[in-house]
Order: C-alpha cells, then sequence, then structure tokens
C-alpha cells in the first residue's frame, strides 16, 4: 500500500494474515482496498492501530474515541483470535485506511459474503 509522488492511488490491496478473520477471510488471502471509502457498518476496512499495524477488521458502528475524535469500534470475526477494538478501542476515522471491496485470491468473493452477516 505503498504511495508514489505523494498521490495515493484510488485502489490498493492487502494480504491476510493471521485467524482473526475467519472464517471469512483467511491466511493469505488477497484483497482489494479501496482507500480512502467511507465504511459502513459490516463491511471490511483496512485499517491503522496507533502502533502503526495495518489489521483487516470488521466495522462494526461508529464510536468515539478515548479522546472524543470521531472513530469505528472494530472486530474480529473469530473473536478468540487476534486483536481488534476490544484491546485497543475505537480507532479514529482517520486511521481506516480503506475498505475492503472483494478478495481476488485464492478465489474471487465480494459483496453479501464479506459484508457482516
Amino acid at each position: 500500500m505503498g504511495v508514489r509522488g505523494g498521490v495515493r492511488p484510488p485502489f490498493g490491496t492487502a494480504v491476510v494474515r493471521g485467524r482473526s478473520m475467519l472464517p471469512t477471510l483467511r491466511e493469505g488471502d488477497l484483497l482489494l482496498v479501496r482507500h480512502g471509502a467511507r465504511p459502513r457498518p459490516g463491511d471490511l476496512v483496512v485499517a491503522r492501530f496507533a502502533d502503526g499495524t495495518l489489521t483487516v477488521k470488521r466495522a462494526v458502528e461508529e464510536r468515539r474515541t478515548r479522546s472524543g475524535a470521531a472513530g469505528w469500534w472494530l472486530l474480529s470475526d473469530n473473536p478468540g483470535e487476534g486483536v481488534d477494538s476490544r484491546h485497543r478501542g475505537a480507532v479514529p476515522e482517520g486511521e481506516v485506511v480503506g475498505v475492503v471491496g472483494m478478495r481476488v485470491w485464492p478465489t474471487p468473493r465480494m459483496g453479501r459474503r464479506l459484508r457482516g452477516r
């Protein structure tokens, strides 16, 4: 998800690491991400935690961060794995890098199959 010449392309890719998004996503899945897209509850998003870690999580609802700024409550689909807002709190709105549009590899999958149940 690099930036060339200071301009971020509208789309990028992300690779899933870990088991926190099972059964929706698996280790190694390649995702198409729309940078700067506004999430809706139920969307999968790529976000940056305060320590700089990029993560793929499900946007559950808009919430205020501890500082009172607008943010998102992000959760794992597999609550027994990984770190999410239950551990770190709401993620500031500006740290939501983009919305996952589809899984492109190993088999394409998009729409409702990626949205919340």
